[in-house]
Formats: structure tokens, C-alpha cells, sequence
């Protein structure tokens, strides 16, 4: 098995291409051990140390550091994410699947048909974009013009999150949704 990886704009994050479906649907993310238990590929890579977020997407995963050197946490990523497939051990336990983002979505009954293309915009250009650079956006609100994205993956804590937001997200949304004023994380 060959697992490629790739560097992410945020330089404190690594994408892991195992060459294999990794969630088929959905996306999780994982800022903490605690929260990694429904995942036992999760679990094995908080015990690497520096190991401070996980996320897992369609066909990649990504790992976030603290300021401990990649060359020391590589290999052992490298090996937790080849065990894991060789054993063909599920990447979450039981019925766990899905995106695990359970925050509500909140916007006026009457700006329906604005979020319906917010929404689509988000699935057709901006997600797919993201998503290459090793994370996820996801729509979580709209209100006054304000468009609320939450960030995860390689993406939250990025250095150039904020610009990704403010100069390309929010002139793509301006540009074809005219009621979008402004576009903010949460």
C-alpha cells in the first residue's frame, strides 16, 4: 500500500492520500482524543505525540500538528494509517457515519430561496476547492446579509483561512448571490 501525502496551506497540517475510500459519505472531524473514540483509526493517531486534530474526508485524511516536526510524526502516521487498512479495520465504529456536525442551520424562512443558493454554490464551487486542500466548509447560517461558515480539517486554524473567507468565498458569494454582504466563520 502506498499512502501519498501533500502539504495544506496551513503548514501545521498534512493530507494523507491512502489511495482508498476513506469515508464514502460525509466528513469527520476530531479536535481532541476524547472525542476520536467512535473511530479507531482516530484513537491510534492521538497517541502519536504532536497529533492535535484529525479529520477525515471522502478519500484523504488529515492530520494537524502542535510544534512538534513532521519528520518525527510522519512515519508513525504513515504506519497507524497502513495498519488500519491492511487489518481492514472500520474507520468508525458501528453506525457512527456521516459528517458529525450537528450544529443547527439558522436563517429566516423568508431568505429560503437565498440559502437554497448559498448551499449550492458552497456543493458546486467552494467544497470541492476546499476539500483539496485537505477540509470541509459548511454552511451554518445566514442572517442580515451575513453569510456563517464553519471551517474544519486543514482549513480551521489555517493562517490563510481568513483570506480564503473574505477575498474568495465572500466575492464568489457577492458575485452571484447579490443580497450576500459579507461572509463570516464561526
Amino acid at each position: 500500500m502506498f499512502i501519498q501525502t501533500e502539504a495544506t496551506p496551513n503548514p501545521a497540517t498534512l493530507k494523507f492520500l491512502p489511495g482508498r475510500v476513506v469515508l464514502s459519505e460525509g466528513t469527520r472531524d476530531f479536535r481532541s482524543a476524547g472525542e476520536a473514540t467512535i473511530s479507531p483509526l482516530a484513537e491510534k493517531l492521538f497517541t502519536i505525540p504532536g497529533v492535535v486534530g484529525i479529520f477525515f474526508g471522502h478519500d484523504f485524511i488529515t492530520v494537524t500538528k502542535d510544534e512538534t516536526d513532521w519528520q518525527h510524526m510522519r512515519p508513525a502516521i504513515l504506519g497507524a494509517i497502513m495498519e488500519n487498512f491492511m487489518a481492514n479495520t472500520p474507520i468508525l465504529k458501528g453506525e457512527e457515519a456521516g459528517d458529525g456536525d450537528t450544529g443547527e442551520e439558522f436563517f429566516d424562512a423568508e431568505d429560503e430561496e437565498t440559502v437554497n443558493m448559498i448551499k449550492e454554490l458552497l456543493e458546486t464551487r467552494v467544497r470541492p476547492a476546499v476539500a483539496q486542500d485537505g477540509g470541509d466548509i459548511t454552511f451554518r447560517g445566514y442572517r442580515e446579509g451575513i453569510v456563517y461558515l464553519s471551517m474544519r480539517g486543514a482549513c480551521a486554524g489555517c493562517p490563510s483561512s481568513t483570506a480564503t473567507l473574505s477575498h474568495g468565498i465572500q466575492n464568489l458569494m457577492r458575485h452571484f448571490i447579490p443580497e450576500v454582504q459579507e461572509v463570516r466563520q464561526m
